[in-house]
């Protein structure tokens, strides 16, 4: 397993299409006591106990199979004591080579629910103080600090863990499910404002056998790269996000079919120009869209993204707008 997955600070599971375990990283082995021998080779079931089986088998199993993903499920798991631990799971299934793949990220839920459960408690007492007159001002004024203080770890936590849900671990960018988000934003602008938009789909061309020569571990630094290269090159209104796998997005806020196809034309001559770690040259493919009235946001992916086999078709390490390729 990558060092950085391994020492992630949360737990991270990877498993066949059939939930059986290939691989957990050291984090989620510390937590729970488990060794890796206990776990490999076993269904994922084996963490969870009758009631929480019956959580995944009515919530996480069918929504996995309708949308490959699970957001923030709060859940109980077992450690290797039997003990209960209360975790939020988020989960992803990915395709690489062919072959499905389940990635599962748990945060532990203890110290969050304890600090809410002293949340809970301070308020208790101040509301205590307050009805007790002979309380001492001075009093008052420490519990109200603590309360301010657990309320500021709160807030910490779920920053914290918002973020996690919403950024690519190997890239550092949005992930797939913060894409959505602001696609949904931008398309709610466009119909109530008419803000125009536009849509870059991208991968790396021929990047199977950058793997396959290289191997994975250079991959995941060629997608690294180009995660920060889109970041850079991002303007303030443009969210930058990995789709998936090779496969990253560009959404350009603000910009109409010109200007998306020039700054597509750009980004190709920037990524042929760069020096990727370990590999050399690469080339990058662009599938461009804009959003146009009556589109949806299945419609406007799709556009992106035929126009983008498009560009793969005609010789990669090209740009291809899907307006200008139907006027064709």
């Amino acid at each position: 397993m990558d060092r950085r997955l391994a020492q992630l600070p949360c737990g991270y599971i990877n498993t066949n299409e059939q939930y059986t375990i290939i691989d957990v990283n050291e984090t989620f082995l510390q937590w729970t006591n488990y060794r890796l021998e206990e776990l490999y080779g076993q269904h994922l079931e084996k963490l969870f106990s009758s009631s929480s089986k019956l959580i995944f088998h009515s919530y996480f199993y069918p929504n996995m199979a309708m949308y490959q993903f699970v957001d923030e499920l709060f859940i109980n798991i077992q450690n290797a004591a039997g003990q209960t631990m209360p975790c939020l799971v988020n989960a992803k299934q990915v395709n690489m080579e062919g072959e499905n793949f389940v990635d599962i990220v748990m945060m532990p839920m203890n110290k969050r629910i304890e600090y809410e459960r002293e949340v809970r408690q301070a308020k208790l007492l101040l509301e205590e103080a307050y009805n007790e007159k002979t309380i001492a001002h001075e009093h008052l004024q420490q519990i109200n600090k603590k309360i301010e203080e657990k309320q500021q770890q709160l807030i910490q936590m779920n920053e914290e863990l918002q973020y996690i849900s919403n950024t690519d671990n190997l890239t550092g960018i949005g992930n797939r499910r913060f894409f959505h988000q602001k696609l949904q934003i931008h398309i709610e602008q466009f119909n109530k404002h008419g803000i125009p938009f536009s849509l870059l789909v991208m991968d790396i061309d021929h990047f199977k056998q950058v793997n396959d020569i290289y191997g994975h571990a250079i991959g995941d630094l060629v997608l690294a790269q180009l995660g920060v290269l889109l970041k850079t090159a991002a303007r303030d209104q443009d969210i930058p996000a990995r789709f998936g796998g090779e496969e990253f997005i560009l959404l350009l806020g603000q910009t109409d079919e010109e200007k998306a196809f020039e700054i597509a034309q750009q980004l190709i001559k920037q990524f042929e120009k760069t020096i990727w770690p370990s590999v050399g040259r690469l080339t990058v493919s662009i599938g461009c869209t804009t959003f146009k009235k009556g589109d949806t946001e299945s419609s406007v992916f799709e556009h992106a993204d035929d126009a983008l086999y498009e560009s793969k078709r005609n010789g990669r390490n090209q740009a291809t707008q899907y307006e200008a390729m139907k006027r064709m």
